[in-house]
């Protein structure tokens, strides 16, 4: 996302959270600063051991409230059957990479305030916390001004900073700047009174752009009366949801061509699908070695879709196994390898299981297999479209 690579750092219900190398630039820094911070609140140098663990615990539960931000987005949106590849973590924060858009103004709604709540909820708690220690007069202290002017300890210091960056991250993400939560907000109001997303999208988006153009200016300005690095970080969070936004506006130009269509208009209608009762052995003999394709999908008797078969997973069948294992047995049933035939193609756009499969399953109201939707039929759809 900026430019660099990325690599896993654990997985929460099979979501895998994954770290841009930038985002270790902002955990250097804060460890930097606020050791600082606690050396001159407990009067000890900032390479001290007490100061310096304070500031790492600082980092590390800063780390924790944006990936509990994001799982906020993440586990309402799975509630919402949308699925989630991974949470990516950089250098301005962190994102929950949907495999799709969302289908209705209220769960677009639901799953951008989603993060927010969480990140209230953080405020409160650590707020709580802190009063209930040391005092509302001490803590606010604490929180406001720098630690070595206040009277609370170090680890009452730490409460107070948490509280006060996840009350600003709460804030900054509620602006209604596209892509941004608020933004999201606003995306789904205008959905929900226009009842157009394409045209709720383009708005949000340029509202976005405004309000890029306007964090930027703020940041100019801090420069020039002087705080240089508050107003280049600024600036460059400007630039940043400016690009996003841009890119919104763009795809919308685009996906606003084919509006009018749905995955039932360009899908292919007579797929190949394997029968859930049929044995492994018939399968790769009848389907894998007569087609040469890497995956099937497989139906039940009443011929709903209930998941895929790839060639790795039956060849994994010992040879003595296979007359008597049936394929249905080495389905992994996975929500987001389908979607409705009557879905509008535009939300495929953005749809990361369609680019990593290369296809996706359509199915009808009853779960039923009417088709097979591809990267090349949506991206023709679109020459097509472009081309008029």
């Amino acid at each position: 996302m900026f430019g660099g690579g990325s690599f896993t750092l654990f997985r929460i219900r099979g979501i895998k959270i994954g770290v841009d190398w930038s985002w270790f630039l902002v955990l250097f820094f804060v460890i930097f600063w606020m050791s600082g911070s606690y050396g001159e609140l407990l009067d000890e140098p900032s390479y001290a051991t007490a100061p310096f663990l304070l500031a790492v615990a600082s980092a590390v539960g800063f780390f924790g409230a944006i990936v509990l931000h994001e799982l906020g987005h993440a586990f309402v949106a799975m509630r919402n059957g949308i699925g989630i590849t991974s949470i990516q973590l950089w250098i301005f924060g962190g994102m929950a990479r949907m495999d799709r858009e969302s289908d209705s103004p209220a769960t677009e709604a639901k799953v951008a305030l989603a993060g927010p709540a969480v990140t209230l909820a953080i405020v409160v708690i650590l707020t709580a916390i802190g009063v209930g220690a040391a005092g509302w007069t001490a803590f606010s202290e604490a929180a406001l001004t720098e630690g070595s002017r206040s009277d609370v300890s170090g680890v009452l210091a730490m409460v107070a900073w948490l509280a006060m960056i996840n009350f600003l991250i709460l804030v900054f993400n509620l602006i209604p700047a596209f892509p941004m939560d608020g933004g999201r907000v606003a995306r789904a109001i205008a959905w929900w009174r226009t009842g157009d997303r394409t045209a709720a999208t383009r708005f949000a988006a340029n509202l976005g752009r405004v309000l890029a153009y306007a964090i930027m200016a703020g940041g100019l300005a801090l420069i020039f009366v002087g705080d240089v690095f508050a107003g280049v970080w600024l600036a460059l969070i400007g630039m940043v949801i400016n690009g996003s936004a841009r890119g919104a506006a763009m795809q919308t130009a685009i996906s606003g061509r084919i509006d009018s269509l749905s995955v039932a208009d360009v899908m292919d209608r007579e797929p190949v699908a394997i029968p859930g009762d049929l044995s492994v052995e018939r399968a790769l003999d009848e389907y894998f070695l007569r087609y040469q394709w890497p995956w099937f999908p497989v139906v039940d008797a009443a011929h709903r879709f209930v998941g895929l078969l790839e060639r790795d997973r039956a060849d994994e069948v010992p040879e003595v196994s296979r007359a008597s294992s049936n394929v249905a047995d080495l389905i992994d049933p996975d929500q987001g390898l389908f979607i409705r035939d009557d879905t509008p193609l535009d939300s495929l756009l953005s749809n990361q299981n369609l680019r990593k499969l290369g296809a996706l399953m359509a199915v009808d109201a009853d779960g039923r297999l009417s088709g097979v939707i591809t990267v090349e039929q949506v991206g023709r759809a679109l020459r097509d479209a472009t081309s008029q």
